[in-house]
């Protein structure tokens, strides 16, 4: 017993000795050799570290960017006006679209550009809407065209068949259709006597555009038409001008027809909060137009170009107003890419009488083409001319190409088209 008790007090003596007694203990010395571990475990427990190092990346982003802009000096105002005009596309330069409404106080990060759309265009392979479809591409939007061929044509877009942005549906919009997009331009509708009288689609074809624009809060633009003024007793013709049209003659399918699709439009912007523009678009000529729809100015040019007599219905006193297509595209787009909801006049005011446009045929073609009269046809207009200031207030659109500068243009595609016996259609 006594043995181990010294035994026991020797260890003691031994443990004392090797703590000196200057010190007292501390649990803190015992920790010191795993203090770097338990760092770096903190570092990264709960994804510290990677909070750290977006850090470091966004304050490294702005210091970059700051010497850039601090160059530029916020008092001088034409450094405000060079900055928007690299980063957003001015409308006066025809390429209207997202932010051309819009300013933007303050700094913009370099790169922004205009928003790229996803565009519907119906009736996008017809004459009009097929130089649409290519102002929509080659401004960067991706565009759809829905046409069912009635009288659209596939070689007015066989140039784009390779696009990336460009997709062509075969639809007839009397049924609905399913789409993803931000605008729509309701374009199909037949526009010529021989072929509306056959086949109106006005309505229905409206309805089914409407209730997709509603459905994917896309914006909606309605091409109407200067027939709705009918056989107008206000010269020229202003948009507040409520019409004189017969509801039950030839021509009412496609008047009334087009009347109805106004109406519904309206209804669908003040029920169901749709975004909508009307645009009235009157006589139009361009390359594409269809040789043989009844529209006169096309009529005119491929009759003299066959050498046939230029027809003239009546005394051919009766005047039209005649814009070139990309003069009535450029209205268009203004209009979808404005604040105001029409309806709004988009023609040339320029009148002419059927004679004087004849013989402006006459020098623009062939000297020596001649005239053949018939008889009136049923409900024609006698005077029709558009009173375009709303369109020059609100949209800054008048049209550029006079006609004598923009047939002969219509010109040379109907002569290669007749002369290749290319008698294909074309709205």
């Amino acid at each position: 017993m006594m043995k181990q008790l010294h035994k026991q007090t020797s260890v003691n003596q031994r443990r004392d000795e090797e703590i000196p007694t200057s010190q007292s203990y501390s649990p803190k010395m015992l920790k010191h050799p795993r203090s770097l571990p338990r760092s770096i475990n903190y570092l990264f427990k709960e994804q510290r570290l990677l909070f750290i190092l977006v850090g470091i990346l966004i304050g490294s982003t702005f210091f970059i960017f700051q010497p850039t802009l601090s160059r530029l000096n916020p008092s001088d105002p034409t450094t405000h006006s060079s900055l928007s005009s690299s980063i957003y596309h001015d409308s006066s330069s025809g390429s209207s679209g997202f932010f051309s409404k819009r300013t933007f106080p303050g700094r913009v990060p370099a790169g922004i550009g205009r928003k790229s759309l996803r565009i519907v265009v119906t009736g996008g392979a017809g004459f009009v809407g097929s130089h649409l479809v290519d102002k929509l591409i080659s401004r960067g939007d991706e565009v759809i065209v829905i046409d069912n061929f009635f009288t659209g044509r596939k070689e007015n877009l066989v140039h784009l068949f390779g696009n990336p942005r460009f997709e062509l549906i075969r639809h007839d919009v009397v049924e609905p259709i399913l789409l993803e997009v931000d605008q729509i331009y309701h374009l199909a509708c037949p526009a010529s006597p021989v072929h509306y009288k056959y086949n109106p689609t006005n309505v229905m074809g409206t309805l089914n555009m409407l209730g997709l624009a509603k459905r994917v809060g896309a914006r909606f633009l309605l091409t109407s038409t200067s027939e709705v003024y009918g056989d107008p007793l206000e010269h020229p013709q202003k948009e507040t001008y409520w019409g004189n049209v017969n509801p039950i003659g030839e021509r009412s399918c496609y008047d009334e027809g087009k009347r109805t699709a106004e109406t519904l439009t309206m209804d669908y912007h003040r029920g169901a909060d749709v975004e909508v523009r009307i645009a009235r678009i009157f006589n139009t000529y361009g390359p594409r137009m269809c040789l043989d729809d009844g529209r006169v100015v096309g009529n005119f040019v491929a009759q003299v170009i066959r050498k046939q007599p230029m027809t003239v219905y009546g005394d051919g006193k009766q005047t039209r107003s005649f814009q070139y297509v990309s003069d009535l595209v450029d209205g268009l787009v203004a209009l979808m890419e404005g604040e105001h909801v029409g309806p709004f006049n988009l023609g040339n005011p320029g009148e002419f009488t059927m004679l004087e446009l004849a013989e402006v045929v006459k020098e623009t073609i062939d000297s020596s083409a001649t005239i053949g009269f018939k008889p009136n046809t049923a409900d024609d207009p006698h005077k029709r001319k558009p009173d375009i200031s709303k369109a020059k207030e609100l949209l800054n659109w008048e049209p550029r190409i006079s006609l004598r500068e923009g047939l002969p243009l219509m010109v040379n595609d109907f002569r290669n088209r007749i002369l290749n016996g290319d008698e294909g259609k074309g709205l």
